[in-house]
């Protein structure tokens, strides 16, 4: 739907009613991905895409309807590779498309929410595309970190349960349908909610063009982080090393990092890897990075040997007990890694576990709750 919005937001600001069909589940080749949006206006224009051409007429067709009934339909178009020619998906995909009506009486928090994307204030929106009660298809519920929700699924459990899971899909700005029983229960089939998570990717800033950092990388492009390697060695910081980086970087660690910082790309949500472990780089890198007001993670690499000697050097650096608590080193959590992957893996692990207040002790030997509020 962001693609779309700024079309959206002018037809619903001149309380116009639009047709919205929205990518909500794909299997196989299926060319877009959930969240992608195609708009049929009261002109009858089309915006944005569900398909990159093979379904778009069908799709339209029904959101005039949609649009008119103000019944909210979900659509699957692609069976199988043998017949998906005759049915438009010639790639042999699947996609699930959800149509519904937006307009301000039906859709009056839509606003907010294009403010908040505007802004770039996380926020998620809940729709349920599914459930054995009609009713209840086209519910939405308006879900804020450090607010209460808006709106509501149909009972207070639905809410809780879809609140605390669009939480997680916040965090890591990602859109996903969830599928819970009837009245919200976390094992059971019947209700499917879509969520879309308005926020931007959290950032993982990795340091030092090694072969753990590739891992790392990896670990981190799979948890959802835009991953950027950082290097001030050009023969090793290229991108055919880290293929799975959203983008590789040749410059001084720290000075890197201070620019982000001041363009306003550094927030609560970044995680930093230090992993050169060379004090020429560690050092200047980690008074930069420890003196940040708010970031996720800061860990460093290195030996217990390493990690002391980069202590005495931050110290007389002039950083404080306080700032150097900050620090996560040595990096991970001790799985008994040996490999850059299974390094990697100790490394996301502290990070999840930082990130909802996790204590990276076994399930098996802990009580209560599974899943951390954060």
């Amino acid at each position: 739907m962001r693609d779309v919005l700024p079309e959206l937001m002018a037809w619903w600001e001149a309380g116009e009613t639009i047709g919205v069909g929205t990518v909500v589940a794909t299997f196989r080749s299926a060319p877009r991905p959930p969240g992608a949006s195609m708009l049929v206006g009261p002109d009858e224009t089309a915006v944005g895409s569900v398909s990159g051409g093979c379904v778009e007429g069908a799709v339209y067709e029904l959101a005039q309807a949609v649009a008119g009934s103000g019944t909210p339909v979900l659509e699957r178009y692609g069976v199988s590779d043998d017949d998906a020619f005759a049915v438009g998906l010639t790639c042999g995909g699947i996609l699930d498309v959800f149509v519904e009506q937006v307009s301000r009486a039906t859709f009056p928090q839509l606003g907010a929410i294009a403010a908040d994307v505007a802004a770039g204030r996380p926020v998620a929106l809940a729709t349920v595309i599914e459930h054995p009660d009609p009713t209840r298809v086209g519910r939405r519920m308006v879900i804020r970190p450090d607010a209460a929700s808006e709106g509501g699924l149909g009972s207070t459990r639905a809410d809780a349960a879809v609140r605390d899971d669009a939480l997680g899909l916040l965090a890591a700005g990602t859109d996903a349908t969830l599928t819970y029983g009837p009245d919200g229960e976390r094992r059971g089939e019947g209700m499917r909610v879509f969520v879309w998570g308005f926020a931007p990717k959290p950032r993982m800033l990795v340091f030092g063009a090694i072969d753990f950092a590739a891992a790392v990388a990896e670990v981190g492009s799979f948890l959802g982080y835009r991953v950027t390697v950082c290097d001030a060695r050009p023969v090793f910081a290229t991108a055919s090393r880290f293929p799975r980086a959203d983008e590789v970087v040749v410059d001084w660690p720290h000075r890197y990092l201070q620019a982000e910082v001041e363009a306003g790309r550094v927030d609560g949500r970044t995680v930093l890897a230090v992993l050169t472990h060379d004090p020429k780089f560690d050092v200047p890198l980690l008074e930069v990075a420890l003196r940040l007001p708010a970031v996720a993670y800061v860990g460093a690499m290195g030996s217990r040997r390493t990690h002391e000697d980069r202590v005495d050097r931050l110290r007389a650096a002039g950083v404080t007990d306080a700032e150097l608590a900050r620090l996560s080193s040595p990096i991970g959590l001790d799985l008994g890694a040996r490999t850059p992957e299974e390094t990697a893996v100790s490394i996301a692990a502290e990070i999840v576990a930082r990130r909802w207040g996790g204590s990276g002790e076994r399930l098996a030997a802990t009580q209560g709750r599974i899943h951390h509020d954060g």
